[in-house]
């Protein structure tokens, strides 16, 4: 029997999140925090409602899990997030030392990875989880703005 928790598991509920965003009309990005297949913190990007340029669903997830876990680092804790970090989420998971990242959707033009940022050395990095789904939705987002 193959396990229930599995990164696609987890991708689905941080989509639920970016599907959230999608209906705000915020750009739907959406994350979760989970620590030992539980999941501690959910949310999605909020920059329109807060009018606040720092309100990544990533920013908002690390602040919602560190205020669950009483304490500012992340060790143990798994990322899973529809869009490839930007570089300032991908500084603030630095500092956070989370355990793992997952992601979907690679973000070509403003992503941590295309622009190099470097992460905490001990943070592993998954990639490509649920990939189209997650493209597809901000696809849709900017579709639908135009």
């Amino acid at each position: 029997m193959e396990p229930i928790f599995t990164d696609e598991y987890f991708m689905k509920k941080a989509l639920a999140e970016a599907e959230i965003a999608f209906e705000k009309g915020e750009i739907p990005v959406g994350a979760i925090i989970v620590v030992e297949n539980r999941v501690i913190a959910r949310s999605h990007n909020l920059t329109e409602m807060l009018n606040d340029v720092t309100a990544h669903a990533e920013m908002q997830a690390i602040t919602a899990a560190a205020n669950f876990i009483g304490g500012k680092y992340l060790k143990g804790c798994t990322l899973y997030v529809t869009l490839e970090p930007c570089q300032m989420c991908a500084g603030a998971l630095y500092w956070s030392q989370i355990t793992k990242i997952v992601f979907g959707a690679r973000d070509e033009q403003r992503g941590f990875m295309t622009l190099g940022t470097q992460l905490h050395p001990k943070t592993e990095v998954v990639s490509g989880i649920m990939a189209d789904e997650c493209a597809q939705l901000m696809k849709d987002f900017f579709k639908k703005r135009r």
